[in-house]
Parts: C-alpha cells; structure tokens; sequence
C-alpha cells in the first residue's frame, strides 16, 4: 500500500474545541497548497454517516457497549476503504475529527470494553493503519461540560453521558498519548485559543517537513 498524504485526527473530550481547531488545520494546510480531505467518525461516507445516526440516536438507550463498539468499527471500516485510504492514495491530506483512539477511550475506558477486543477489531479492519499526528484536545471536564451547554442545541447520546463517564475517557486519551509521544501531541485546551493554535502550527510545519 502506497500513501502519499498525511493522515491527521483530532481526539478530545466534549467541548475541548476539536470543531473550531479542524476549521483552522485545514485552513492552515490549504493556505500551504496541500490538497486535503476533511472528515469526522463515526461518519464520512452515506453509509458511514447512516450508522452515525443510531450511534447518537438519543432513543438507543438499550444500546450495549459491544454493539455500540462494532457499529463503530463498521462504521470505520467503510470510512477507511472508501474516503480515507483512497485520498491518501491520490497524495491528498486527510485530517478527521476522531478515529480509532476514540473507541478505545468511549468504549473501551469509559464503557469498560476490555482494550484486547478493541485491538482485535483494529487490527481485523485497519491492518496496521495508523495516522500520522493525533492531536488530543485536552481540557478539565467540567470546563469543557460547560462549553458543550452554553452552545445550546440538542446534545447526542455520548453528550448525555456524566462526568466520571468523561473523566475516564479524558484519562484514556491521556494515557495512549503517553505510551506514543511520536505520534500524539496534547494541547492544553483551557488556553486561549491563540495559545493553542501556535502549538498546532508548530506540529503542523514539522509533519510539513517531514512529507514524503
């Protein structure tokens, strides 16, 4: 397999500013001239987005931690053969809010899914596929709780969740940083955003020189 793009993934808790930091990643790499490809999980493709709809659907209360973790991999794994490896394979950037580091922090750390089938199904559907940056937005849950309430709006089925629920997966985020520092930077979410920002172009222009 020959990629010729970079693949980037934001990860973070709610309200840590992953949507407002995308807009300017790929604002940021467009301005550079890189042709680029943005995306989100669970979703990307129409099927991929389909399966999004019941993961958030505030009426699966039933829903149990398995099946919620191999719609995701479904999910996934759609996104993967159809948008994401193609645009990489065509030289193209792709930079996605979420991706595989997610499922082991929702599912597996908050949800109590035993990390060993979670590293099954990534191994099943991404065969060593990996991104190339994560950027893990990290922020005090309750500061990031009141974000997520002062935009308003309807909140999804993960939005509902409580706050031990978050401070577990704040703490899983934490911890796979940790364990790949090569591949993770962590941005302190609660400065401004100017602050964060000019660490994200630091990670960017080093990713830059490092293409190809």
């Amino acid at each position: 397999m020959s990629l010729h793009g970079k693949f980037i993934t934001l990860e973070g808790t709610e309200g840590a500013g992953k949507s407002t930091n995308l807009k300017y990643i790929e604002a940021w790499l467009a301005q550079k001239g890189i042709e680029l490809v943005v995306t989100r999980e669970p979703g990307g493709t129409p099927i991929s987005e389909a399966v999004r709809g019941i993961l958030l659907n505030t009426e699966f209360t039933e829903m149990t931690a398995n099946t919620e973790l191999l719609l995701m991999f479904a999910a996934r794994n759609q996104h993967i053969e159809e948008k994401i490896l193609p645009a990489l394979q065509a030289g193209k950037w792709v930079v996605s809010d979420r991706f595989t580091d997610a499922s082991y922090a929702y599912q597996g750390a908050a949800r109590g899914l035993e990390f060993d089938r979670i590293a099954s199904l990534e191994h099943w559907v991404q065969q060593g596929f990996q991104p190339d940056l994560t950027f893990v937005f990290d922020l005090p849950i309750e500061v990031g709780m009141q974000r997520v309430k002062a935009r308003g709006g309807q909140t999804d089925r993960f939005e509902q969740e409580k706050a031990d629920f978050f401070e577990k997966v704040r703490d899983a985020y934490l911890q796979r940083a940790a364990l790949a520092p090569q591949r993770y930077a962590v941005l302190n979410a609660a400065k401004t955003l100017e602050e964060v920002q000019a660490e994200i172009d630091t990670h960017l222009l080093t990713l830059l020189q490092h293409q190809g």
